[in-house]
This record gives structure tokens, C-alpha cells and sequence, in this order.
């Protein structure tokens, strides 16, 4: 089952750029990439909490500010000699609307 909520317009969300989306089990960092591919993952590194909203998108990767650490946008997965990986959320575009699926964020706060 999944439920949609509309998080704002794709063009608040620059090219290689990132918004944070509040929520009830924490924050989640929405991605814009620069052909227009939207991404949600965690907002926090998987290495020392570094909020990956605040990265840099290259491709369908950001890099942590903090460390280095770069994590794939459509996976959650570290790259290269990293570990560790962050959840990912279903989202998609219609309309020029962002919509997350918020059904995966709770069922995220039970597991």
C-alpha cells in the first residue's frame, strides 16, 4: 500500500541540489539531480550523522560534508571503500509536484 503526500514543487529544489523533509521519524533529504531525478533517503550519514542534504550531488551520488562519504541516491549505499548505507523512500514527479510516499515512512519507524 502506498499513500502519496505532495512535498512541494520540483523547482524548489535546484539542480544537484537538496530541501529536508521533516517527519515523524526524522528527517529526510530530497534530492534534485541535474536531469531532473528526484531521490529521498535519510538525511544523516550512516558514518558520523552528517546531514547528506547539505552534500554534493554528482550524478545520482552525493558526498557527505563531513567525511567524504559518498552514497549512492537510488540505493542508500556507500561507494568505494565505504560502508554502511542510509534507507531510501519511494518518490516520484507528476505535475511538477514532488510526491513521497509516506506508507514506507511508517512502516520504517515499526521495523
Amino acid at each position: 500500500m502506498t499513500n502519496w503526500t505532495d512535498i512541494g514543487a520540483l523547482e524548489d529544489i535546484p539542480e544537484r541540489g537538496a530541501r529536508v523533509v521533516k517527519t515523524h521519524i526524522g528527517c529526510v533529504a530530497v534530492f534534485r539531480t541535474i536531469d531532473n531525478e528526484v531521490f529521498a533517503i535519510d538525511d544523516a550519514c550512516p558514518h558520523k550523522g552528517g546531514p547528506l542534504s547539505e552534500g554534493i550531488v554528482h550524478g545520482r551520488s552525493v558526498t557527505c560534508p563531513l567525511h567524504n562519504m559518498v552514497l549512492r541516491l537510488d540505493t542508500g549505499l556507500a561507494q568505494g571503500a565505504d560502508t554502511g548505507a542510509v534507507n531510501t523512500y519511494p518518490i516520484r514527479v507528476e505535475g511538477g509536484r514532488i510526491l513521497l510516499d509516506t506508507a514506507k515512512l511508517r512502516r520504517a519507524q515499526v521495523a
